[in-house]
C-alpha cells in the first residue's frame, strides 16, 4: 500500500445515533415446514440449525459460484424465514429461487410491502450483544449488524407502518457507516461478478464450509482451500464521486481494470468512500484510480475486521 497519499478529512462518528428507513432493501418471505431445509440447500449459510435468536449473512450463487444476491436471513418462526436483500435484485432472485422449490414444502413471496425496514445506529444498549444475533419484541425483530466507525448498528423489522422510537438519521450517514462495516450487499451492477470470498464473505460469517451442498459450492470451496483466490474486498476513499460498478485501475496497467467498486457512500466531510473488490497484488503499492486509468485516485483504508485464514 502506498504511503504518499493525502490525509483524509476527519469526522467524529462517536455521537451518531438514530434510525433511517431502508427503501433500498426488500424482503423475500419463505413459509412452510421445509423453509429452512430448502434455503439450507440453496445458500452459503446453515439455515437448518439457525435458531430464533440468530440471523445469517448468506449468498445465493450461480453454478459457477458467482453471487446472484446476498441476504440477511432471520427466522420469524420455525416455519417462516425472511430474507433481506437489495430491492433491485429481489424480483429476479425470487423468480430464480422459486425454480428450485420443486417438491419442497415451501412457498416464496415478496413481503416488502408488509415489512417496515429501518437501520438503527447507537450505543447498542439493549440490542443483541453479538453480530448476527436477533431479538424479538412482539412483532419487532432486531438484528445486530457489524459495528462501523465505533458505532453499534442494527436492522429493525416490523409490520408495515411501524416506526422505531428514535430520532431520524440522515440516510447518507447510514450508507457511509454501511460501507465502513466492510460488508457489501450485492446489487444489480455487480450481480454475478464475484465468488463470496472476493467480498470477504468467509471472514464476516457469510459462508459455512461445513454445511451441505448448494449451487456453486464446489467453486467456492476450491477458491478457499486450493489457494486460487486472487481478489479481495478493500475499503477505499476518493476525493471525487464513484459509482457501484465502476472499474478500478492500477498504475501498472492502464487498459485492464484490477477491480470493481461494489458499494459507495459520500464521506460526511469530503469525497466518498467505497468497498472495492480487486486483485490482491494491487493492494501492495502503486497508484489506484476509479472509473478510468486517469480517474480520481483511491486511498486504501484499513478493514474493520481481520481476514480469516483458519476456516
Amino acid at each position: 500500500m502506498t504511503t504518499d497519499r493525502p490525509a483524509l478529512a476527519p469526522f467524529d462518528a462517536s455521537t451518531l445515533a438514530g434510525a433511517v428507513r431502508l427503501p433500498q432493501l426488500g424482503v423475500i418471505r419463505v413459509v412452510g415446514e421445509d423453509a429452512a431445509s430448502f434455503l439450507h440447500g440453496q445458500l452459503t449459510q446453515d439455515f437448518s440449525l439457525m435458531g430464533l435468536s440468530q440471523a445469517r449473512l448468506a449468498a445465493f450463487c450461480s453454478a459457477k459460484g458467482r453471487m446472484l444476491a446476498s441476504f440477511v436471513g432471520i427466522k420469524r418462526s420455525h416455519q417462516e424465514i425472511w430474507l433481506v436483500c437489495a430491492q433491485d435484485l429481489l424480483a429476479p432472485t425470487l423468480k430464480r429461487l422459486s425454480m428450485f422449490v420443486l417438491r419442497a414444502k415451501a412457498k416464496l413471496s415478496d413481503a416488502s410491502a408488509e415489512v417496515a425496514l429501518y437501520g438503527l445506529v447507537g450505543d447498542g444498549q439493549g440490542w443483541p450483544a453479538s453480530t448476527w444475533a436477533k431479538t424479538d419484541q412482539g412483532e419487532v425483530s432486531l438484528v445486530r449488524l457489524p459495528d462501523a466507525q465505533g458505532r453499534a448498528r442494527a436492522l429493525w423489522l416490523a409490520p408495515a407502518g411501524a416506526v422505531p422510537d428514535l430520532p431520524e438519521l440522515n440516510p447518507s450517514l447510514w450508507q457511509w457507516l454501511d460501507v465502513h462495516s466492510g460488508v457489501a450487499t450485492v446489487s444489480t451492477p455487480v450481480v454475478e461478478a464475484f465468488v463470496p470470498q472476493m467480498l470477504n464473505y468467509e471472514s464476516v460469517d457469510g459462508v459455512n464450509f461445513k454445511k451441505g451442498c448448494y449451487p456453486g459450492q464446489e467453486v467456492v470451496a476450491r477458491s478457499q482451500f486450493r489457494g486460487t483466490l486472487k481478489r479481495r474486498a478493500y475499503l477505499a476513499h476518493a476525493e471525487a464521486p464513484m459509482a457501484v460498478g465502476d472499474n478500478v485501475f492500477h498504475a501498472s496497467d492502464a487498459e485492464q481494470p484490477t477491480g470493481t467498486v461494489v458499494a459507495v457512500a459520500a464521506h460526511p466531510v469530503a469525497g466518498c468512500d467505497a468497498i472495492v473488490s480487486m486483485q490482491i497484488s494491487s493492494a501492495d503499492g502503486g497508484r489506484l484510480t476509479a472509473g478510468a486509468a486517469d480517474g480520481p485516485a483511491l486511498t486504501l483504508l484499513p478493514l474493520p475486521y481481520p481476514l480469516r485464514d483458519d476456516i
